[in-house]
């Protein structure tokens, strides 16, 4: 397969296009609908088509990595990436206090918060794939301490059920 610039350079610009927009939207959480998705999913595209742009082009490329410009350029961003992996790993988000508060709290106040019955919270908790035994006192113990855990089980209770055709 013979990688052309007529097709390469409209690819890269198509799918910068749609990652940039994208992208801003994210940011300024303007999002919606299949913007999240199609940031993640078609930036892919951009990856193919700025390696297909590199290839089509390769004998400009080797020119940029020949000069300080180019050179300098490129290490900058090498530089950023590997710092954006250095720190804040431990972080938690801003939310996790407030998410282990509730999987602390005993199943009455639970079940008060989400103005549910104490059965509704075990059945809701079913449903997710939960069974709660007698001998545990709340959800960190049903699920752990593990913050995704806790958030899918606090989803599972809090999120407004979903109406069926048939109600």
């Amino acid at each position: 397969m013979l990688i052309q610039r007529s097709w390469a350079t409209p690819l890269v610009a198509g799918a910068f296009l749609l990652s940039a927009v994208t992208g801003l939207l994210i940011f300024f959480h303007l999002d919606r609908g299949w913007n999240k998705p199609a940031h993640e999913w078609l930036g892919w595209a951009l990856i193919a088509g700025a390696l297909f742009h590199i290839v089509a082009n390769f004998s400009a490329f080797k020119q940029h990595l020949r000069q300080r410009k180019g050179q300098s350029l490129i290490g900058l961003f090498m530089l950023i990436l590997l710092l954006s992996f250095a720190g804040g790993g431990d972080e938690k988000p801003r939310f996790a206090s407030t998410v282990q508060a509730l999987a602390q709290a005993p199943w009455p106040l639970l079940a008060q918060v989400a103005q549910l019955s104490p059965a509704e919270v075990d059945r809701r908790l079913e449903a997710a794939g939960l069974k709660r035994q007698p001998e545990q006192q709340n959800l960190q113990a049903l699920v752990g301490s593990d913050l995704r855990q806790q958030v899918t089980a606090l989803n599972a209770v809090l999120a407004p059920e979903q109406k069926s055709a048939d109600d």
